[in-house]
């Protein structure tokens, strides 16, 4: 992350994001899968890394070995063709594009931290500081109900940002710049998408 500023003199933060260049690796139609969708890959690696039967499977295609792959559905697969790669060239500035990532994992994490649940009284002999209190809704029906809300893993999901701006490209480098944040740590592998699919 970084900031930029506007034509008004305004600061505002931003997110730098490599893209690609990926390669289309397969093109699914109704007929063959029952759904539309192209499968692109990211970060070549060598054969030697591969196990037999993936180079064989490699070397059917004619493409180069990918160690990332993912799956855009919903897509008119006319518009695309195999091996086709796809670069920054594909967005525009102004464009709002959805993100997925990872967010960053956190651990095992309290109800404080996890819930903004609010502590006990600090003084007074209180026992309660950041103790969870009573979980349990009394003698009926003398069980705690799903979904309560307690402490446990905090972080490390997937996370989807919605509508974040575009208000850079550089072709040269294949980056991208959006305002916002995006979920995920500093070297993350994420999913850009249109935000009209």
């Amino acid at each position: 992350m970084t900031q930029i500023f506007n034509e008004e003199g305004f600061v505002f933060p931003v997110t730098v994001i490599r893209v690609g260049p990926c390669l289309i690796t397969q093109i699914k139609n109704l007929q063959k899968d029952g759904y539309r969708a192209i499968q692109i890959g990211y970060s070549r690696i060598n054969f030697s890394r591969l196990k037999k039967i993936q180079s064989i499977d490699c070397k059917k295609i004619k493409l180069p070995i990918f160690k990332f792959k993912c799956e855009y559905k919903n897509l008119d697969t006319q518009d695309y063709f195999l091996g086709q790669e796809l670069n920054v060239n594909i967005f525009k500035i102004g464009e709002f594009v959805n993100i997925t990532g990872k967010s960053i994992g956190k651990g095992y994490s309290g109800n404080q931290k996890r819930h903004k649940f609010k502590r006990g009284p600090m003084t007074h002999g209180s026992k309660n500081h950041r103790a969870p209190g009573s979980i349990g809704p009394g003698t009926t029906p003398g069980r705690v109900f799903p979904g309560k809300r307690m402490s446990g893993q905090l972080g490390n999901k997937q996370v989807t940002v919605l509508k974040l701006k575009i208000v850079g490209i550089n072709i040269n480098q294949n980056l991208l710049i959006v305002k916002g944040n995006i979920p995920g740590k500093p070297g993350n592998i994420v999913k850009i998408q249109s935000s009209k699919y």
